[in-house]
This record gives C-alpha cells, structure tokens and sequence, in this order.
C-alpha cells in the first residue's frame, strides 16, 4: 500500500486524502443520524402512547357496581382496559399480543416493553380515576411509521454525505491544481531544457507564498550551477584549443613518416597506429570545442531529414563490416546533421569493432525519434550494464570515451543515448540514439 501511495503524484494524493476524509465524515453522519433518529423514534412513540392513554384515562367513567366504563371513541385499535383485578373491561386486544397484554394488565408501575419483533411498543399504564377506581389502560403503537421515516432520513443522509464527498473531492482537485500547477509548469520547463539552457529561469515572480519562494531558491541554485557549467565549458575549449595545436604537428609527423619508402613494415605500422590515434583525438576535441561553442538556439533552429542522414552516415570513416540503414524518410530530427552524425558515429564505431553486421532502424516514440543500433555481436554483460557510459570504462582496452562523448553529444541537442537490449534476438546489443523529432511536414521534401 505505501509503495501504491508512493507512485502517486502529490496532487492525486491530496484528492485521495481530503476524499477519504470528507468519507471518514459522511459516514460518521449517516451513523449519528442513524442513532439519533433511532433515539427520536423511540421516544416520539412513547410520548404518542402515553398521550392516548391520557386522553382515555381523562374519559373514563363509574358505573354504579363499580364497574368501569370507557366510551368506545375514544378506544383505537390495540388499546384495552383493565379493571384493579386484571379483567379486561373495554377495548380489544390484537390476537398476537394477547398474552403480553395478560401479563401487563395487573402491573402496579407504568411499562414499556416491545414485542412481536420488536415491531411495535406497547405502554401499560396505571390509573387512578377522581372516584378512587384504580385500572390499567394498555396501548400499542406499530414501529413501522417511524421507520420509515427513518429509513427516508438515512437515505437522505447518505445522499448529502455523497454530495458532500463529490464536493470535497471537486474542491481538493480543482485547489490543489491550481496551487500546484506552478510545480507542474516548473516540471515540464525543466524537462525542456538542456544543458546549453543556461540563461532560462522559472522567474516565478516575488516569493509571496511556498510555490514562489521554491521557485526563487531554484533559481539561484540554477545561477550557481549555470556559473560551473560556463567554467567547464571555457575549461574544456580552452583545453581542447590547446591540444589541438600540438596534436596537429603529431598527425602531420606522422603523415610525414608514412609517406617515407625507407620504412620497415613494422615501422609503417607503428606509424599508421600513431595516425589513427591522432584522427580520433581530432575529432573527439573538434566535437568537445563544438559543443563548447554551440548555444541551444542553433541547435533548435536546425533539422535533418532521415533520408539526408542516410548517405552522411555511410560516409562516415567506420570499421569494416555490413552497416545495414533502413531509416524512413517521412521523419525528421530538429538537431543538425553533424550533432546526429557525432552522435552516431561512436555507437556505429562501438558496434562494428564487435561484429560484422550493425542494423540501423528508425522509429517515432512521442515527440522523440529514435534511431536503433542492432548489432550481432556478444552483447552486454550485466556486470558492464551500469557502466557503459561511464568515462574511462572500456570493455576491451579503449579509451572509454566513446558512449560517453556519444550520450553527451545526443544530450545537449535535447535526445539521448541508451542501452535498450543487452542481448536481442541475433544475440548481440541494441542502442538507441534519439533526438526531437517527428514526422516530415508536408511542404517540405
């Protein structure tokens, strides 16, 4: 239950509380009618009897003998009168209480008792006339009339406390969206932005209540942290400026060597190693440097077309192996064609040096596009799950950089890079690499 509670969002759960209480108290309302109307119509068809034995008491008469007399309109159905003996001197007596009314008819105290199931009350009560006559005067009263009434009133209770359980639960969603659609607004901000984002705000306005004051504390905290993300990235251009000066005098050295005839096969491989090598840093610094350089306005006002990424990706200076494309064209990506290709090309790289097929595939899931990178290698261990994208962590002696700069690259034009199946159905990995998109708009081609 309390994980169930969990997984709730917090305006759900307002809802759910302020409806079980508001529930908690119908129910308390119904109950307390319930038991005070029981109450009430007890008391109501006591006070009925005792006035209808009054009013026959007031017309009772002596006859010479002694003998009582009561006249008959003022005898209703189940009211009978007892002389001091216990013998019945007027009225009648319903045949299923008769025995009841017997055992009443020489009591010295007034009485309340029920019977026939507790489906009616029955009052005997001494009397004294102005003579001295002394007798008992019995009457019945049937339940029946004040349950119904009662019934009508639970009925009615229950509908209120349902009306009032409706309300609540209308009056805690409509107040707890309301105060928390700031939360839900600040929620789907924050999801939009990327990391090159650094100048938005939630700008809340002044922090007159909880809400605001949360949104104020955000934003300073987002100054902060757009402050270190400003100094990584001048760190990481100025760095990767640095390096590339000298990294360029290695590349050409070395094309330098390789283009020597006096060189040894062993040498020309050493050689051919150390270009590789310099290729890859190359392009690792040109991507950091851009993504350095890069703000999100660029990145969001340029798309590709799958059909154009296509023949960009074969072109790409891959491993040898069958790299099979099946990208629709009636999708498009809202990132440029070089963040999508930087993106791609380590996932391709990665793939390609564990096997010899890599199947690319294109689907569409929300507002994203996702791109498939199926392999028929080994797969992925579950010890190397939780650490494929994790700098430095290489599987097989590489430099560990490449998911990484892949899912940083994917990242900050608003996608991402995942593992989807560690093992799929040829037995290898498959990634994905999405990026914003849907489909193509009609005008263009």
């Amino acid at each position: 239950m309390s994980r169930w509670w969990g997984r709730q969002s917090l305006h759900r759960q307002l809802v759910l509380l302020t409806s079980g209480i508001a529930l908690l108290v119908a129910i308390g309302l119904v109950l307390g009618v319930q038991v005070a109307l029981a109450g009430a119509s007890k008391d109501a068809s006591r006070q009925v009897l005792r006035d209808r034995a009054a009013a026959v008491v007031t017309s009772i008469g002596k006859e010479p003998g002694t003998r009582l007399t009561v006249p008959q309109t003022e005898l209703d159905p189940g009211v009978a009168v007892y002389d001091r003996a216990g013998a019945q001197v007027a009225g009648e007596v319903p045949a299923s209480m008769q025995s009841r009314y017997t055992e009443l008819s020489t009591t010295a105290e007034e009485r309340v008792i029920e019977v026939n199931d507790d489906t009616y009350a029955v009052l005997a009560r001494p009397f004294t006339t102005a003579s001295g006559q002394r007798g008992v005067i019995i009457a019945a009263e049937p339940f029946a009339p004040y349950e119904h009434t009662e019934d009508l009133a639970i009925i009615v209770s229950a509908v209120a406390g349902l009306l009032l359980v409706l309300v609540a639960a209308g009056s805690a969603a409509i107040v707890s969206r309301r105060a928390l659609s700031p939360v839900e607004h600040m929620a789907r901000t924050a999801d939009e932005w990327s990391e090159h984002d650094l100048g938005r705000r939630f700008a809340l306005g002044p922090p007159t209540n909880e809400i605001r004051a949360l949104g104020t504390t955000l934003d300073g905290l987002l100054d902060k942290v757009a402050s270190v993300i400003r100094a990584e990235q001048r760190l990481t251009a100025e760095l990767a400026h640095e390096l590339r000066t000298p990294l360029t005098t290695i590349h050409g050295v070395a094309d330098l060597l390789a283009m020597r005839t006096d060189l040894d096969d062993e040498a020309r491989a050493d050689v051919a190693l150390i270009t590789d090598a310099t290729t890859t840093m190359a392009t690792t610094i040109t991507v950091l440097l851009d993504l350095a350089r890069r703000d999100d306005d660029q990145l969001r006002t340029e798309s590709t077309t799958l059909s154009a990424l296509e023949p960009a990706i074969r072109g790409l200076p891959l491993p040898e192996g069958r790299l099979e494309l099946d990208l629709p064209s009636s999708l498009v990506i809202d990132v440029p064609q070089a963040l999508a290709l930087r993106a791609l090309s380590p996932v391709l790289t990665n793939a390609l040096h564990r096997c010899d097929r890599v199947r690319v595939t294109a689907r569409r899931v929300d507002q994203q596009v996702e791109l498939h990178v199926a392999d028929t290698g080994p797969g992925v261990g579950d010890a190397a799950e939780g650490s494929l994208f994790e700098p430095g962590w290489s599987g097989d002696g590489g430099s560990g950089l490449g998911l990484a700069l892949a899912r940083r690259v994917a990242r900050s034009g608003g996608g991402d890079v995942s593992l989807v199946a560690a093992t799929n159905d040829d037995g290898g990995a498959t990634f994905a690499v999405s990026f914003p998109g849907g489909p193509l708009p009609p005008h263009r081609g």
